[in-house]
């Protein structure tokens, strides 16, 4: 028998198991308590309410540790690459090099889009949110590819799994050229996941389309640092929605619709319409005691984090890159210079040290998306592209798991108790 957390409720002991993980907090198994007490617990945003067991990514938001599988995202981010982070986050291993041509292989065989969906655009609006665009042609993909939506089927899974990563980059690129009226550009399967994606969303078909290195790795390296983030709003999403039975194309749609919220996937996009209303370096220190004020409602964006008390172990890869794309693209523009001042005076004020208000990686990934050449209506779909690994992962583990049940959250009821129906003339 293993430890026992008692709980005393209307004059009665129960005792219910202590459920220890690899590593992180244990978690109280409460599945028997309405059964045996009537009630439920209540946890208004789940947030201590463990509702999956899962062997993906492990988060310490006080120590500021974020594992892949165990590895730490900053070795991934340094060394590898979003294809080898991605074979890891499906298979539970890195690739051997053979394993890792074939998975590359693979993916890039899947990368072209059914030919009508590319009419299927043709139905959106040209000023249409390309997060809108995702929304529609990715819950539209199960319309096109019915031969792999039988979820009891492993290969299957694998099948639409390896789809759903090799046709995002093609999407979300497709979504950009019809906001500006440019033409699609079709894959091109000698170039890198990450290349072939630059490629796709700032060539023309009118001249040959040179991939920069130092933006190709930029690239790569921001899809790793935002590739699965454990249990949040919408990985949640993704699971809730797979635990009816859903297919895998309506699963990672509803993933896409839950991250288009401010809150979850618009952080970058915050950061950097903060930084454009500071606008030159000198205007610092008025803003930042504009941020100490809580009186004045001005908020310093990119700076602390919901889970990472301590650094965010995300940005602290993101700093080099910076200055790697800045050197390459030789950027001259004081958004950038008014980023690395307010930066520099952030990590040496008091005020942002004593409480934790480090950058985090969404203040630098704005920026680096915003040198490359990305409007912020695209930031949240690159998120979307990068997280869509971490989604099928998710899934993916969820359909396996034997205890697996579809979700059902409860509730505390506080409307009205029962009542008779009043007749229309009589009210």
């Amino acid at each position: 028998m293993g430890d026992q957390a008692k709980l005393s409720a209307g004059g009665a002991d129960y005792d219910y198991p202590i459920l220890k993980g690899s590593v992180g907090p244990d978690v109280i198994d409460i599945r028997k308590l309405y059964g045996q007490t009537g009630m439920f617990t209540f946890d208004p945003g789940f947030t201590s309410t463990a509702s999956c067991e899962s062997a993906l990514t492990y988060i310490d938001g006080d120590e500021g540790v974020l594992l892949h599988r165990g590895y730490p995202i900053g070795q991934l981010a340094e060394n590898s690459s979003f294809m080898e982070v991605s074979h890891l986050l499906l298979n539970g291993e890195l690739p051997t090099k053979d394993e890792l041509e074939k998975f590359e292989y693979t993916i890039s065989r899947h990368t072209m889009l059914h030919e009508q969906l590319r009419q299927f655009y043709q139905g959106f609006r040209r000023d249409a949110h390309p997060m809108a665009i995702m929304c529609g042609v990715v819950g539209a993909l199960s319309a096109f590819y019915h031969d792999s939506t039988d979820i009891a089927d492993p290969e299957h899974r694998m099948i639409s799994s390896h789809r759903l990563i090799a046709k995002m980059p093609t999407i979300a690129a497709a979504a950009y050229k019809y906001s500006v009226g440019q033409p699609m550009l079709y894959p091109d399967n000698n170039l890198s996941y990450t290349g072939n994606f630059l490629r796709m969303t700032f060539g023309v078909p009118a001249e040959e389309y040179e991939v920069i290195p130092e933006v190709e790795k930029a690239m790569d390296r921001i899809f790793i640092l935002h590739a699965d983030h454990e249990q949040n709003a919408s990985t949640s999403t993704v699971r809730l929605a797979g635990s009816s039975g859903a297919n895998p194309f309506a699963c990672i749609a509803a993933g896409i619709a839950c991250l288009w919220g401010p809150a979850h996937g618009g952080a970058n996009e915050a950061a950097l319409n903060m930084l454009k209303e500071i606008g030159t370096p000198d205007k610092i220190p008025h803003y930042i005691e504009r941020a100490k004020d809580k009186n004045d409602p001005f908020r310093l964006m990119g700076f602390g984090h919901r889970v990472y008390k301590n650094y965010d172990p995300r940005a602290t890869v993101m700093q080099s890159t910076v200055r790697e794309v800045f050197d390459a693209l030789k950027v001259d523009d004081p958004l950038f210079e008014t980023a690395l001042r307010l930066e520099e005076i952030a990590l040496n004020d008091p005020y942002f040290v004593e409480k934790k208000l480090f950058p985090n990686v969404d203040f630098y990934s704005g920026i680096i998306l915003s040198a490359i050449g990305f409007p912020t209506t695209m930031f949240t779909v690159l998120f979307a592209l990068a997280r869509t690994v971490g989604w099928v992962a998710q899934w993916n583990e969820m359909i396996s798991d034997p205890g697996q049940k579809i979700g059902r959250p409860r509730q505390l009821y506080t409307g009205p108790t029962q009542r008779d129906y009043v007749p229309l003339d009589k009210r």
